[in-house]
């Protein structure tokens, strides 16, 4: 049966109300009116129909893959951020609309503009996919990533389990009876068997570490070893400078344990630097396809990628389409850290249960085999192919202290926990919360943190060998601080505090302001590669020695630096404060977390437990109202995706 067709004005009416109220955004709403352009007069003036691509579209920009029929039979003021007013306003200017999940199924799929699957496909804009609503190109890369990622989970390689648990030993050394397991070492095994694997884990778990000791292993059981090809990845250029110096440090080590029986810093040479995952795949400007596909794939054996908590929904399936058959694909990450701002929560949906672990009979006894660790009782269970695959590493090496503790309470909801990590008298001098804090204590606390780059930069380059060594020694002091925002607007947002904090070092004559000056900080908010620089790249404004009176913006990757003149970068903005999303991949030695006034959907558990995990010796948090930190806590981040049921198929 056709819906009804009835007046659609009340409904645009109430869709402009919201818009111009910042409830909507416009591009939502040009959707809903595309949609409403297609198909039969009928199915045109179906309100209902209009509803459901209005929310979703306002749904994908906001990081959801789909749009759950349940949240919208229900009441979805809450996973839109509005006040249930203007959600009732809106619900009341499309009615009739169906009754629960079953009536919009059926309403939906009536509609000329929605292909529901198995039915005849006329490449319709919306999809429904059981009880969930896509736009027709996320359900496409949901659909990619869930087959590609569930027939490489169930891929089992052959392995020598006496030479696999020799090689085990020499990398980690012999085994000490009644210690905890070493999930690193169970890490290793587990990825050697099969063409997919994730190690997931919190800061200082030791994931690089893991990897080193994983590539140096199947470096030694590969056939034909002097022929892998190993490639290392990440979405930003700071995240694979730091995966490459890592891996660099950790093979360099183990060349020394293990002398000649394996020749390690040969490995470490053929592996060459790591690159973005942009790089990788031979991202092209103007478009949205990259050189590698299907057809062309990666000339590539084992790919690492690491951060994989930043790669959204669109790259993980660009990047699963372009690998190999027979490669192995590893995922590092830290599955409670936030998702990329772009759609899909991909590491979150795919080692959603990795605390619980569920290792069937066969993984278990595998595992003892191969490595000799036995997986605890309370980790036995019947998961998927994908849980056999997934492992998590559970002790902390570096955040052991006061940082470690509020990060764990508060990646476990525990607000009053957090509250005591802040206070306990052994976080003195590592932990400090400003509870009633107005935007002079962050500026006063961003002109003590920057003072020393400044210091450095106006007192040149001499005594430091050549100009280079200079322009790494500032870029490293200014890495050691940082202020991470929730929001980019007000106050306490990045706009806010960018210009506050600028006024502040101009006013201490520790930099003279303009459009380009010496000192200035800047984030690459653009992907622009004739210059080689990506969105999120962050570097600082310093003399060209080349061009007396000219700038050059330099770059930290790892222990090397790059320059690009400053009047070639287009698309920057002053980075003294940036998101706590664009610090993901970095750290510093100390981190201020600045939180809004009030909080919102985006203020939420995963934000507060990511910027505490960017500081490695101290955190202060800035709160102007105490209240927000423990509705941050409690609220967890929820996105809308079909991707953990599609790989449990």
């Amino acid at each position: 049966m056709k819906p009804d067709v009835i007046d659609t004005g009340a409904f645009w009416a109430e869709v402009e109300r919201l818009t111009e109220a910042g409830g909507l955004r416009r591009l939502s709403g040009v959707f809903a009116r595309f949609v409403a352009s297609l198909g039969e007069a009928a199915c045109a003036k179906s309100t209902p129909l209009l509803l459901a691509a209005l929310v979703l579209s306002e749904l994908e920009g906001r990081g959801h893959s789909c749009l759950l029929l349940d949240d919208l039979a229900g009441d979805p003021a809450a996973l839109l951020g509005w006040a249930d007013e203007d959600w009732k306003a809106l619900a009341k200017a499309a009615k009739p609309l169906p009754r629960g999940v079953k009536g919009w199924m059926s309403q939906l799929a009536t509609c000329d503009q929605v292909w529901r699957v198995g039915d005849l496909d006329y490449d319709q804009p919306l999809v429904l996919d059981d009880t969930r609503l896509y736009l027709r190109r996320y359900w496409r890369d949901e659909t990619l990533v869930a087959t590609c990622v569930r027939a490489r989970a169930q891929e089992r390689r052959d392995v020598d389990i006496d030479q696999a648990h020799t090689w085990l030993e020499a990398l980690f050394g012999a085994q000490r009876a009644g210690e905890a397991p070493d999930w690193q070492r169970i890490a290793c095994a587990v990825a050697l068997r099969g063409a997919f694997a994730i190690i997931t884990g919190g800061p200082g778990t030791g994931k690089t570490y893991t990897v080193a000791r994983l590539l140096a292993l199947l470096f030694a059981t590969a056939p034909d070893a002097a022929r892998q090809r190993i490639a290392l990845a990440a979405p930003t250029g700071k995240a694979a400078a730091r995966l490459k110096q890592s891996i660099d440090k950790a093979l360099t080590d183990l060349a020394d344990r293990v002398g000649g029986a394996l020749p390690l810093r040969e490995l470490t040479t053929r592996m060459g630097a790591a690159r973005t995952l942009h790089s990788l795949l031979g991202a092209r400007p103007d478009t949205r396809s990259f050189a590698h596909h299907r057809g062309n794939p990666l000339d590539v054996d084992v790919l690492i990628v690491d951060e994989a908590s930043m790669v959204h929904l669109e790259m993980m399936a660009s990047l699963l389409d372009a690998l190999p058959a027979g490669a192995t694909l590893v995922l590092l990450g830290d599955k409670d850290q936030l998702a990329s701002v772009e759609a899909g929560a991909v590491l979150g949906d795919l080692c959603h249960d990795a605390q619980a672990g569920r290792y069937d009979a066969d993984t278990r006894a595998y595992v003892r085999a191969a490595s000799g660790e036995t997986i605890p009782a309370e980790y036995e269970g019947q998961g998927g192919p994908l849980a056999q695959q997934t492992v998590m590493l559970r002790h902390s090496r570096r955040f052991g202290g006061p940082i470690g503790k509020l990060a764990l309470a508060v990646n476990a909801g525990d607000v009053d926990g957090a509250a005591a990590a802040l206070r306990a008298p052994d976080a003195a001098g590592v932990l400090r919360w400003i509870e009633h804090a107005h935007q002079h204590h962050v500026i006063q606390l961003a002109n003590e943190g920057y003072r020393p780059y400044l210091e450095l930069l106006r007192a040149g380059s001499g005594g430091h060998g050549s100009h280079e060594d200079w322009v790494r020694a500032v870029l490293q002091r200014f890495e050691a601080f940082r202020v991470l925002c929730a929001v980019r607007e007000g106050e306490w947002g990045v706009e806010g505090l960018n210009e506050a904090i600028e006024l502040r070092l101009a006013h201490a004559g520790l930099i003279v302001r303009g459009d380009w000056y010496v000192g200035r900080p800047v984030m690459v908010t653009r992907n622009d590669y004739p210059t080689g620089t990506f969105n999120g790249d962050i570097g600082l404004a310093l003399p060209d020695p080349a061009r007396p009176g000219s700038l050059r913006v330099w770059f930290l990757e790892g222990d090397n630096v790059r320059s690009v003149l400053a009047t070639r970068l287009r698309h920057v903005e002053t980075a003294y404060a940036m998101t706590v999303h664009k610090s993901q991949g970095s750290e510093f030695a100390h981190t201020v977390l600045a939180l809004p006034k009030e909080g919102g959907a985006v203020l939420a558990r995963e934000l507060v437990y990511t910027g505490i995990t960017r500081a490695s010796r101290q955190f202060t948090l800035t709160t102007p109202a105490p209240a927000v930190l423990g509705e941050a806590i409690l609220r967890r981040t929820h996105r809308a995706s079909g991707l953990r049921g599609m790989v449990e198929k």
